[in-house]
């Protein structure tokens, strides 16, 4: 999802740089899930926040921005659900997933009022993933049964195989590195990357590995 920030890869505009502006155009993101669905129908469409503009994080009565997106959660999720509304209205397109922010922090109460919203704007098949980032949510939601509740998937990036998982299993969600890479793009890389996914699976019981970028995937 473009956050009108540079994200690693260039700057990518929101759909909506401001609260009463709607732009189903920008970014790149549109035409690529549109012509990935062309070749592969059943293609899973997965959207993750890598920054938001400005005004989501702010007080809706006074503009005073206090540094956090999840400080008025209602604003964010509407936020996200208006993206996933827009995907299917505009260009058919089905969001199987999203996810909170990438590698940076989450919270129970926003992701709670996420579910809620999804839920009553007609997206219950759309499932959380929480948090793309490190552990440590396991252990977060394991201390709150409302946070656990409301995400469908655990989102773990370059999760280690030698860490403690017993955590993460206890929570009986799915568990994913739900961002990987391997080494070089080449057979010896696809080789290394065949043991990633591999060991993820056999050590952590990790369901699905999902390389970063888009550009590291290609065949040559």
């Amino acid at each position: 999802m473009g956050g009108d920030s540079q994200s690693t890869d260039g700057v990518e505009p929101s759909h909506r740089h401001t609260k009463d502006s709607v732009d189903f155009t920008s970014g790149y993101e549109w035409w690529l899930m549109t012509e990935a669905k062309k070749r592969n129908p059943d293609i899973k469409l997965y959207g993750l926040p890598w920054a938001f503009p400005a005004w989501v994080g702010t007080d809706p009565k006074t503009g005073e921005d206090p540094g956090s997106p999840f400080q008025f959660p209602q604003q964010t999720a509407d936020y996200v659900e208006s993206w996933i509304a827009g995907a299917k209205k505009v260009y058919n397109l089905t969001i199987d997933y999203v996810g909170i922010w990438n590698e940076r922090a989450s919270d129970s109460n926003y992701v709670q009022t996420l579910r809620r919203t999804l839920d009553k704007s007609g997206f219950g098949h759309t499932k959380i993933v929480a948090r793309d980032g490190d552990m440590a949510v396991c252990k977060e939601m394991a201390a709150d049964k409302g946070y656990t509740d409301a995400v469908d998937i655990i989102g773990l990036h370059y999760p280690s195989d030698n860490r403690d998982w017993s955590t993460c299993r206890s929570l009986k969600k799915p568990i994913w590195a739900s961002e990987e890479q391997s080494s070089y793009n080449d057979l010896n890389g696809g080789a290394c990357w065949a043991r990633v996914m591999s060991s993820h699976y056999v050590v952590a019981g990790a369901t699905s590995s999902l390389i970063w970028e888009p550009g590291g995937a290609h065949y040559h």
